[in-house]
């Protein structure tokens, strides 16, 4: 007696995550956060009604990803760019796609004016501790006593001042709505992210300030580790210093 086996899909290519070749590093965060991207944006089905925004950096190539449409900006002014296209088409789902070189460095001034101003879109905020791009150089967010490329002996915070938690003073700001950080190195931190950019995109719908979404990420290449011992680090170093979780929630009944 034959038994049917019968097969349940569990698993298909979001219709929104372009089909092409990865570019990024082995081990790279950047393709499991498009990943997500695409996945809110097809199962909300927006795709037809959002607009992305990335800067200079590793996060510039989001555009070669994810399906929708895409406007450059110079570095560090994304979230700018974002505010511009948001007040014009304020009926769109418009994001920024950052890195931490990017927004907390050079785009500092533009991150919290419009986190201040309460600019109705979603900032995903990728952070991997360095300068992914542009040689491995230390970054604000770059840990204490952290090797870069221009901190060979480490962070020297005598010298080169404290990490940027710049996540946290988003938070203190009245603009802004929701305020989380996730990972995406383990299952359960993947499913976390995914919810938190699916809130991201939802709360829009509400007008009630900026949503900005931290991804703490690695980069095996310039942290001069395999894929698996840049995510051991993590669970080590990174997290202790960059805790996961909401740091600014709406009331859900309020939401």
């Amino acid at each position: 007696m034959s038994v049917e086996m019968i097969e349940t899909k569990v698993f298909e290519r979001p219709k929104s995550l372009i089909d092409t070749e990865m570019h990024y590093c082995p081990g790279c965060g950047h393709g499991v956060a498009h990943r997500l991207i695409t996945e809110v944006i097809d199962e909300m089905g927006i795709q037809e009604e959002t607009i992305g925004v990335a800067p200079v950096g590793c996060s510039v190539f989001a555009y070669n990803y994810i399906d929708v449409d895409f406007s450059e900006a110079a570095h560090g002014r994304a979230s700018a760019v974002a505010t511009g296209i948001k007040r014009v088409l304020p009926e769109k789902y418009v994001f920024s796609y950052q890195g931490d070189g990017d927004l907390a460095a050079i785009g500092t001034g533009e991150t919290i004016h419009t986190c201040n101003r309460g600019e109705n879109i979603l900032i995903i905020f990728i952070n991997n501790g360095i300068y992914g791009m542009t040689g491995g150089q230390m970054a604000p967010t770059t840990l204490p006593k952290m090797k870069s490329t221009t901190s060979p002996f480490g962070r020297d915070t005598k010298s080169m001042g404290y990490p940027l938690k710049i996540t946290e003073l988003i938070a203190a700001l009245p603009g802004t709505y929701y305020v989380t950080r996730q990972s995406v190195h383990k299952p359960l931190n993947v499913r976390r992210a995914k919810k938190a950019i699916q809130k991201g995109f939802e709360y829009q719908k509400l007008n009630k300030g900026t949503c900005f979404v931290e991804i703490v990420s690695n980069c095996p290449s310039n942290w001069k580790m395999t894929p698996v011992e840049s995510n051991q680090w993590m669970d080590k170093h990174m997290l202790d210093y960059y805790p996961l979780g909401d740091i600014k929630a709406p009331n859900l009944k309020e939401a």
